[in-house]
């Protein structure tokens, strides 16, 4: 039987763990789709990568890790995902997920110029009449929770770019027929946004940010959690 493959490429901080669970949790709530027919892959601790053909979808998660640092399992991943692709099996990738699939299409990844974006920022469609099945008839501008410091500063040259805002120009693209990657995390509520700000209160001091002005701005992101509710249908 296929199933729905989330492919956990690191952990969320303990002490979020411990309350609000981790990342492959909040993928799979927020997707829609049962336990029973979903399977958790964690390639960081050894897990091999499924056999293209038995997965019915797939969402490649966040991490801690950086892309650039080329570790076996990241690696792995990215010689993996063009066959995934190929196959026209719905593929979505998530921060480090959007990063990855980038860079196994050719694209190029690195630091941000700008730093470290964190906290619920406005993302903005390219073209409000768009008609892609994920963000179809959504708002031209929403809310959407964000957490990193690499990026995508290249998309692959077959990639459709899809939103963007004032600090990322690649927030979201999307790959053929049925392989997206988001900058953003549609899987995160206010609650773990709030969470993961208050565990990184150093690094936003060290990034010139104000922890308290990020708290201030944190809010719901329905339309976020839209875009990958959609996605779990496709593959329901």
């Amino acid at each position: 039987m296929k199933k729905f493959v989330i492919i956990k490429t690191g952990d969320t901080f303990p002490a979020i763990a411990g309350k609000l669970g981790d990342f492959e949790d909040w993928i799979a709530v927020g997707s829609g789709i049962d336990q029973e027919n979903t399977r958790v892959v964690d390639v960081q601790r050894g897990e091999a990568l499924p056999p293209v053909d038995t997965c019915k979808g797939v969402v490649i998660a966040g991490s801690h890790a950086m892309v650039t640092q080329d570790l076996a399992w990241s690696v792995a991943i990215e010689k993996w995902v063009p066959g995934v692709i190929l196959s026209n099996i719905p593929v979505l990738g998530i921060c480090y997920g959007h990063q990855l699939l980038a860079r196994a299409m050719g694209g190029v990844v690195d630091y941000h110029a700008k730093g470290l974006e964190i906290g619920t920022a406005v993302i903005e469609l390219v073209n409000e009449d768009t008609q892609d099945i994920l963000f179809k008839g959504l708002p031209k501008t929403f809310a959407a929770h964000v957490c990193h410091s690499q990026t995508v500063i290249r998309l692959p040259d077959n990639a459709v770019r899809i939103a963007e805002n004032s600090f990322e120009s690649n927030h979201s693209f999307r790959i053929g027929p049925s392989a997206w990657g988001v900058q953003f995390h549609p899987e995160y509520d206010d609650r773990i946004m709030a969470a993961y700000a208050g565990n990184m209160e150093t690094s936003i001091k060290e990034s010139g940010l104000c922890l308290s002005e990020i708290m201030d701005k944190i809010k719901p992101t329905p339309i976020a959690l839209k875009i990958l509710r959609r996605f779990g249908k496709l593959i329901e």
